[in-house]
């Protein structure tokens, strides 16, 4: 296995599981980018962000108005250590199921041999995995080298007075709210029409609107051409002809498949445009020995669909059995911004292009909001077959969206109907139960 993120941990615990010898190859943390610079770490600066307008909203229920100092410093050392006692569990894990932890930079030599940098150790397989996940990418402006990317957001000495955050995808968005919602004055820009692309239109308009209420400058149809370092201020010039200051500058424009210096072309393995390992349904490549699962195959990037990926592939060489296919149709997920966005299923547009569909929706302010003063609405969508009433999609925006979906997405996986779900009984009052009684 080359590569110890989500797929490659998965795939090698399975494996050894199974009876066989593994070994797995990493050249940094053990955990990959979600633990460490992706899910995890920014699932707890979007909880620190959201503390500042829970404080302000407890006004409204009797206390006394506080405005606590932030620290910076102790939430990023606190999150070090998280993610530290994490890499010591997936390395105890790995050990207790007899997985062998090799540390350097793998590159292979032939389809069935990979030589280990700086060691110069060379190992022989039967099946080598390729996990090595992505890696963001950063434009090729004039001072490209004065912004960052999400992996050094993480490890920030200080919290910016003022962010501009490029990109409209989730981890743009995401961290869009994490400086906000900790004080930064933040910008966010994007050269497209609008957020968050491929989820549903209305979802993405209302979160837009979210945001922008919220404080956060939206400007979408430009692009950052350049940036200069001018004393401590960062100057950034767009595509309309106008510029802005700031403290930093995030590149959250996309990521890209971390496949260079592996030696998967030199040894015949197909890569796309992008980069990606080309497989198949077996997630075998054009080498049969070599297979590839997860982010480096630029198919649906998302941490549990990896450990899915990586635990079919094993089960597939090892298992000796019949190994069910993992299901890319009924994919949940969630951009954990603030407001929450979370979705399962199919889109509005993506419904009607198969056929004739039913929409219900509402629009509402949940209750925890009646006395905090705070004009935060929830958004909420069901899309079903006209025909069947089978639940094909479900979208919300608001207070947490992600633990709502995940139940909606056991619901459309089991094929249930609008009359199914509207049988069931709500827990009142939450926002959930909405989805219940939509019309």
């Amino acid at each position: 296995m080359i590569g110890a993120g989500s797929g490659g941990i998965r795939a090698a615990r399975t494996a050894a599981a199974l009876g066989a010898r593994v070994g797995i190859c990493e050249s940094a943390a053990l955990g990959g980018t979600c633990v460490n610079r992706g899910c995890v770490p920014k699932k707890l600066l979007v909880h620190a962000s959201r503390h500042r307008a829970e404080l302000a909203d407890m006004h409204g229920y009797g206390f006394a108005s506080a405005d606590p100092e932030f620290d910076w410093a102790t939430l990023i050392g606190n999150k070090d250590r998280a993610i530290a006692r994490l890499n010591g569990l997936y390395e105890r894990m790995l050990a207790d199921a007899g997985v062998e932890i090799l540390r350097g930079r793998a590159r292979l030599v032939d389809t069935q041999t990979v030589a280990i940098a700086p060691s110069a150790r060379r190992c022989t397989a039967r099946h080598i995995l390729i996990a090595t996940g992505g890696r963001p990418v950063i434009p090729p402006i004039p001072g490209h080298e004065h912004g960052i990317t999400s992996d050094q957001a993480f490890h920030l000495e200080h919290l910016p007075r003022r962010a501009l955050v490029v990109g409209g995808g989730y981890i743009a968005v995401e961290f869009a709210s994490i400086f906000h919602g900790l004080g930064a004055a933040t910008t966010l820009v994007h050269r497209g029409p609008g957020l968050l692309r491929g989820f549903d239109d209305e979802a993405r308009d209302f979160l837009t609107r979210a945001l922008g209420d919220s404080g956060i400058e939206l400007r979408f149809g430009v692009q950052v051409t350049a940036i200069e370092r001018r004393g401590d201020d960062l100057h950034a010039q767009f595509s309309d002809g106008t510029a802005a200051a700031a403290d930093l500058v995030l590149f959250a424009i996309g990521r890209r498949p971390d496949t260079a210096d592996l030696g998967l072309a030199e040894v015949g393995v197909e890569l796309d445009g992008n980069g990606a390992v080309r497989v198949d349904a077996d997630y075998r490549s054009s080498v049969p020995s070599i297979h590839a699962v997860g982010d480096v195959t630029d198919r649906v990037r998302l941490t549990p669909v990896a450990i899915a990926e990586g635990r079919a592939l094993a089960q597939r060489l090892f298992g000796g059995g019949e190994v069910a296919p993992v299901d890319y149709g009924c994919v949940p997920t969630a951009v954990f911004s603030t407001p929450e966005l979370a979705a399962v299923g199919l889109t509005e547009a993506a419904a009607r292009a198969r056929g004739e569909v039913r929409v219900y929706r509402a629009d509402f302010r949940p209750t925890r909001h009646l006395l905090s003063g705070r004009n935060e609405r929830t958004f909420m969508k069901l899309v079903v077959d006209a025909g069947s009433e089978r639940l094909l999609g479900a979208h919300m925006v608001g207070a947490d969206a992600a633990e709502v979906i995940q139940g909606l997405a056991i619901a459309i996986k089991a094929g249930m109907t609008k009359a199914q779900l509207g049988a069931v009984i709500g827990i009142h009052p939450t926002a959930a139960e909405e989805f219940l009684t939509l019309k």
